[in-house]
């Protein structure tokens, strides 16, 4: 089980990653972060677009404040560009680390339920799981984007969790 200092390093190295890829991204031209590069969600700003949106749906569920609208498949035309992206990347970041210094460091038991437009229906899973859920989304697209960013010849982020810098 987790407990509140967990989503609370989660959240932090979240932020830490998203500021590396958006430092990254900054060196590309707009056609490099545009093209289709064969991932799920073909670009790599496709991809940080459904990763932002995933997070934005996830902390509206969590925090109960408003979520991105759309679905899964308009997830990858959330922002036209760096310049969208990036100040609400910071902002879903900003949110979601709000909500994690709410939890405290009990363990996080008990259900949470939400509409699953995916699923079109109601769905129940232990909150815990969700929580866990969100943060894993993270790392698996944030991993896509790396591979991304590698073989288009780019250096890309330090992505080891145990390198995550001390609060200081």
């Amino acid at each position: 089980m987790i407990t509140g200092d967990y989503a609370r390093e989660m959240a932090r190295y979240g932020h830490w990653q998203n500021k590396q890829l958006a430092a990254f991204f900054a060196r590309l031209s707009e056609a490099d972060l545009h093209q289709d590069r064969g991932a799920f969600f073909g670009s790599i700003l496709g991809t940080a677009n459904h990763l932002l949106w995933g997070d934005w749906i996830w902390i509206s569920r969590f925090d109960g404040g408003q979520g991105p609208g759309g679905g899964i498949s308009e997830s990858v035309l959330l922002c036209e560009g760096l310049a969208q992206w990036l100040p609400l990347r910071e902002e879903i970041d900003k949110r979601i680390g709000d909500w994690a210094a709410t939890l405290g460091a009990e363990l996080l038991d008990g259900d949470f339920s939400w509409f699953s437009a995916a699923k079109g229906a109601e769905v129940t899973r232990p909150f815990a799981q969700c929580i866990v859920h969100m943060f894993n989304h993270q790392t698996h697209h944030r991993g896509q984007i790396h591979q991304m960013l590698t073989a288009l010849g780019s250096d890309a982020p330090v992505s080891d969790l145990v390198f995550l810098p001390q609060e200081g």
